[in-house]
């Protein structure tokens, strides 16, 4: 069973900063893009940040220049979340995401959540 667990997140006070890291585990082929998602209260789920085997990224706009989105190539099977230059408005629970082929001979992968971690920016 492919299980995306994440780790670290917490309270920071505004201007700070924390480093998210989801790591898939279990049985499957490969994963393709994986990726950053957050839910504040009362808002929609969000992109926040997305990046390709090959390393392409792909960033909300509220987190360009702050957030940086990275993969663990050894392995291909991590995924970091570098926040920086935190604000009240990026509290929420940050959810991560990936596209995982389970078998090699499949044409489409399956899309995998984690279980969220929150994130409270606040002073």
């Amino acid at each position: 069973q492919v299980q995306l667990v994440e780790s670290g997140g917490g309270l920071v006070q505004p201007g700070g900063s924390l480093r998210l890291s989801c790591a898939a585990s279990g049985s499957f082929s490969r994963i393709n893009v994986m990726g950053w998602y957050r839910q504040a209260p009362g808002n929609q789920r969000e992109l926040v940040a997305t990046i390709t085997t090959s390393g392409n990224t792909n960033y909300a706009n509220s987190v360009k220049d702050r957030f940086t989105i990275s993969r663990d190539n050894a392995k291909n099977t991590v995924v970091y979340l570098q926040m920086n230059s935190l604000e009240p408005e990026d509290t929420a629970v940050y959810s991560c995401n990936a596209n995982i082929y389970i078998r090699p001979w499949d044409q489409t992968g399956r899309n995998y959540w984690g279980q969220g971690t929150q994130v409270t920016v606040s002073s």
